[in-house]
């Protein structure tokens, strides 16, 4: 039996031994066409490339290249070792995430699990499915548990507002004089 043409890698970042006090939390499971792994004392460099998907608790990444860091324990003499905490997913080239309600596309996302920030450059676009709102911008920051989003050059775009009381018929009028000082 021939192998399959594409070559699946699978990295479970978070291994049981540290999943003490979360046991609903789901394994993190990297998928690529091709893998290289390096490793320190101290981490864990991997970087995929072709095909990538990260499946997580509540967050789906799809992207061309990613490069994880993640912190190692166990024997340092082991070859690879064990990773432990992710410190950082930087996701390069046609990069999807899905979390929750919100959708982002974009050229990079820079994913800090430990700061629970993502930053998105690259023609970046977040679609905020509960509003619904859409925002785009050179650099856009989310911040994981507080639906905040911040970055620059944002164009917010949401739900039209309702008339506020403007009849477009009625003559229009000057704005009441702004009220005196009190000295």
């Amino acid at each position: 039996m021939k192998p399959d043409l594409r070559t699946l890698f699978l990295l479970i970042v978070l291994p049981a031994a540290s999943l003490k006090g979360a046991p609903d939390v789901p394994p993190t499971v990297i998928e690529s066409t091709s893998l290289e792994m390096r490793s320190t004392d101290a981490e864990i460099t991997a970087v995929f490339d072709q095909n990538v998907v990260v499946t997580g608790n509540n967050l789906r990444i799809s992207c061309d290249h990613l490069e994880v860091v993640a912190t190692r324990i166990g024997d340092a003499t082991e070859t690879v070792g064990k990773p432990d905490k992710f410190r950082s997913l930087i996701a390069m080239g046609r990069v999807h995430i899905v979390q929750g309600d919100r959708e982002v596309t974009c050229g990079r996302a820079e994913v800090f699990p430990g700061d629970e920030k993502i930053i998105l450059t690259e023609n970046p676009v977040v679609i905020d499915k509960s509003g619904p709102y859409v925002a785009t911008g050179t650099r856009i920051v989310l911040l994981r548990g507080e639906r905040r989003l911040f970055g620059d050059n944002i164009k917010l775009t949401g739900p039209g507002l309702k008339d506020l009381g403007f009849d477009k018929d009625a003559p229009m009028k000057a704005p009441a004089p702004e009220p005196a000082e009190k000295k």
